[in-house]
């Protein structure tokens, strides 16, 4: 699956999140993976792979077929999926900054 990037869109116009840990880019990695860049210019690269084996995966079961996952958005500086699945970009912020690969717990 070819690399996608995505920019901030904002679905309320004149909004600018301006918070530190808000995501400004991602990429789409091969094997559930991530390349994030914060509006502070940290970037990382979160692991999702772990929903594969996760036993109750609640509203991230879709992100499991790697299509769905490929169509992560950022709606205000948060990661977004089609179904209403979301990530909260200070935690990942948080775990990026100390290891710049970081396996999201699910």
């Amino acid at each position: 699956m070819p690399s996608q990037t995505a920019t901030e869109e904002n679905s309320t116009a004149g909004v600018t999140p301006a918070a530190p840990w808000r995501i400004q880019a991602v990429s789409v990695l091969p094997n559930h993976r991530l390349a994030l860049t914060f509006r502070d210019g940290l970037i990382g690269v979160a692991d999702f792979s772990a929903i594969g084996t996760t036993a109750n995966p609640g509203i991230y079961a879709p992100l499991v077929d790697i299509n769905f996952f490929g169509q992560v958005k950022i709606e205000l500086g948060v990661l977004t999926w089609p179904n209403g699945a979301d990530i909260d970009p200070a935690w990942l912020h948080e775990n990026l900054a100390t290891d710049k690969t970081w396996s999201v717990p699910f």
